[in-house]
């Protein structure tokens, strides 16, 4: 009966990759012919069921979700608002007189995407935000449409490593569960891992564990952003930006440069170093967007409804996501599927790299499917447990994690962020450009994860 949760698993998967029907309608669904496949063979009985009220209760008061409305207002104002279309500009500006003109307009957007990622929530609203601005610019400028493609990619992915993302905040709520349910698996098995006083994970653990590899690649993916400009051809259009002298920067731009990057810098640190909380950050920046909107005289009636249209579709999605995922996950559970992983798991006792190279081969796999929520709310909570069972360093887990996820949404040809990018660009890139455009970015990746790793 083990081998049953597997097999719905699947059947999700399958499903969302081939029907395009919403994630949480899938879960639901498959729960259900779980659920009623598993009461009439016996499998369970319906106690077990009875519990979910009370799950999905318990975790809807969880005061993280009220960062999730918040994260969900700050990106929809980012989309809606501006600032972001001055910080780039800005941005362009200022690079120009230190890198050249050539390498600054791409330095620019992955600038933009390094203090705007972490604001907005989510991959997909970073990416729709950078397309709108930055890619505009570049279409306009002549780049060609497979490196404009790879750059708003790699830009809106950042969100992922860089603090104190909505991704970053989930995971480490996810974490704090699965390492406590894996020092459970380690003590009820008798495992080393299993020792007296070992601290639970929090989320600022995780935080703290992915600034040094998001430094790192950040940095990484600058210097490989100038020396790609560099070797550029010199087309028509880079001919008519190389021979004219950098613009000035005007009063509004330089008023940009000097506040908003000051304050999310400022936001981010606080919330790293946890003297402020992630829904503290989140409203803060929600109510300091309001007011630049107003005094801007960009945020109008009409403008602001708007926002709170598209803020509460991603929380309504979310929300419901969230609540499939517990739903799927108590059906999982009620067919011991995680007792299944766990003996899988446990034949790799004494490997734990071999048994690390495993679980992120599956998160791997998944991110081809997956969202970066969805990944959080279902697949980590089946294999992260077992792993945290067998490895006791979890904020290394926690790292690696975040890093394949990023992986997995850049890798060519069916990653998230990959395919959203190209959808958004016309005419549209052969992927065999993309993924030439992206190899740089790949590789840098790849050697952070083998950093980390090692």
């Amino acid at each position: 009966m083990n081998a049953i949760g597997l097999l719905l698993l699947v059947l999700a998967l399958v499903l969302m990759m081939t029907t395009g029907w919403a994630t949480y309608a899938v879960l639901l669904g498959v729960s259900t012919l779980g659920a009623v496949a598993g009461l009439a063979l016996g499998a369970f009985d319906g106690a077990v069921l009875r519990s979910l009220p009370e799950r999905v209760v318990g975790l809807l008061e969880h005061d993280l979700l009220q960062a999730l409305v918040l994260y969900a207002v700050v990106g929809a104002l980012l989309n809606h608002l501006a600032l972001v279309n001055g910080l780039y500009s800005g941005l362009r500006k200022l690079l120009a007189r230190v890198v050249g003109q050539r390498a600054a307009p791409d330095m620019a957007g992955l600038g933009v995407g390094m203090l705007m990622a972490p604001m907005n929530g989510s991959v997909g609203a970073s990416l729709v935000t950078l397309s709108h601005t930055a890619g505009q610019a570049w279409a306009h400028e002549g780049m060609p449409p497979a490196r404009r493609t790879a750059l708003v990619a790699v830009a809106s992915t950042l969100g992922i490593i860089v603090p104190p993302s909505l991704v970053l905040l989930l995971l480490g709520d996810a974490m704090l569960r699965a390492h406590t349910e894996g020092l459970t698996l380690a003590t009820q098995l008798g495992l080393a891992s299993a020792r007296a006083g070992t601290r639970i994970i929090n989320t600022q653990d995780v935080l703290q564990a992915a600034l040094a590899p998001g430094a790192l690649l950040l940095v990484l993916w600058m210097g490989v952003t100038w020396w790609l400009a560099q070797r550029r051809a010199v087309g028509i259009a880079d001919q008519g930006v190389a021979s004219t002298a950098p613009a000035p920067l005007t009063r509004s731009e330089r008023w940009t440069l000097g506040v908003v990057p000051m304050l999310i810098v400022a936001l981010l640190a606080l919330v790293t170093t946890g003297r402020v909380r992630a829904v503290e950050a989140a409203a803060t920046a929600g109510v300091l967007l309001l007011v630049w909107g107003m005094a801007s005289h960009q945020l109008t009636l009409r403008r602001l409804a708007q926002v709170l249209d598209d803020a509460m579709a991603l929380t309504g999605a979310l929300f419901a996501l969230l609540v499939a995922a517990v739903t799927f996950s108590l059906v999982l559970r009620a067919y011991g599927t995680d007792v299944l992983v766990a003996e899988w798991m446990r034949a790799l006792q004494g490997q734990p790299l071999l048994a690390m190279g495993v679980v992120l081969a599956v998160l791997l796999g998944s991110a081809f499917v997956l969202d970066a929520f969805e990944l959080i709310f279902l697949i980590i909570p089946i294999v992260i447990p077992p792993l945290l069972a067998l490895v006791d360093d979890a904020a290394w887990v926690a790292a690696l994690t975040l890093l394949v996820l990023q992986a997995g949404f850049l890798l060519p040809p069916l990653g998230y962020a990959l395919v959203l990018s190209r959808a958004q660009v016309a005419p549209r890139p052969a992927m065999g450009a993309v993924a030439r455009a992206l190899a740089p970015y790949l590789l840098c990746l790849a050697g952070v994860i083998a950093l980390v790793m090692a």
